[in-house]
């Protein structure tokens, strides 16, 4: 891959471009706390080829927000569930709005 080609890749929400120091670092959290979310089978990072956990914003936002819960009170697991329900809800209400804007009948001109 050129150096172009990575910095392209770098816009992607998807690309693992985030160390787990780093990105313990950006959320102000312990690398325990990301190693636990993973645990919980909220995000899943992918592995660098040495083995090192790599992060993509996506996860980073995600487990910001399972991190406003624990911080609220809400037990770690719980804390990844909901994150999971408020995500699959979303989604849903996502293609729920492109359905319905793909099935919407034709406009009919008023009658004169």
């Amino acid at each position: 891959m050129t150096a172009d080609a990575s910095f392209d890749r770098l816009d992607d929400d998807d690309y693992p471009a985030y160390t787990m120091g780093r990105a313990a670092e950006m959320l102000n959290t312990t690398q325990g706390f990301l190693r636990a979310i993973g645990e919980a089978r909220l995000i899943t990072p992918l592995r660098s080829a040495g083995g090192h956990r790599r992060y993509s914003r996506y996860q980073l936002r995600i487990a910001a927000r399972a991190r406003e819960l624990v911080d609220a009170g809400t037990p770690i697991e719980a804390a990844c569930r909901i994150v999971i329900l408020e995500d699959q809800l979303e989604e849903a209400q996502r293609i729920n709005a492109e359905h319905h804007r793909d099935n919407k009948p034709p406009s009919t001109p008023p009658a004169a």
